[in-house]
């Protein structure tokens, strides 16, 4: 028999509890302390210091993780304790995107600008995009990134219709009779 689970809106400082305990108990936030964290109708701002733009990043997916969170306004200014010149930075930038074997290193583009990197360029894949992004922003010196990089795959929706279904009929936990897939212009549903 199921049971019926019944949720309450939370309160704002509940919310703002359960947002300091998350970044406490995230071992990738060395500096949740430095944090101060404001609730308002469930939107979140987080303001402070870190040391690293990766940190700043955590501490916003801790905060979204926790229930009742609506939204997050992400405050943290990045005070890096490591003073780097953008040349430094962009040549660290070129060697981690080529050190990924999965990247086409010549397809992206990287511009520093006072600690802040600028991805450009365009590959076939959205976890490339994703996995560009996330090999700069843990690199010493780096305030933020703005990821320009255009996904432009290289099938035709035709064609990648054709493969999701063949993807879903291999696999032995779906019935694939059930599942259909619509294309629309680029977009695949």
């Amino acid at each position: 028999m199921a049971t019926m689970v019944e949720t309450f809106p939370r309160t704002d400082s509940s919310i703002r509890e359960s947002v300091i305990s998350e970044l406490r108990w995230d071992p990738k936030l060395s500096t949740s302390d430095d944090i101060a964290v404001a609730v308002k109708d469930g939107v979140v701002t987080l303001s402070g210091y870190v040391p690293s733009y990766y940190e700043k990043d955590e501490a916003e997916k801790a905060a979204k993780r926790v229930y009742g969170v609506k939204a997050v306004a992400n405050d943290i200014e990045v005070k890096s304790t490591f003073t780097r010149t953008d040349p430094e930075i962009a040549r660290d930038a070129v060697r981690e995107i080529e050190s990924h074997i999965s990247l086409p290193a010549d397809k992206i583009k990287v511009t520093v600008k006072n600690g802040w990197v600028t991805l450009d360029g365009s590959v076939d894949w959205q976890y490339q995009k994703t996995l560009a992004e996330s090999a700069v922003k843990k690199l010493r010196g780096v305030l933020g990134v703005t990821n320009n990089i255009t996904v432009k795959p290289q099938v035709t929706p035709t064609e990648l219709r054709s493969k999701i279904e063949d993807a879903l009929k291999r696999s032995a936990e779906l019935d694939a009779r059930r599942i259909t897939v619509e294309v629309n212009g680029g977009n695949v549903k």
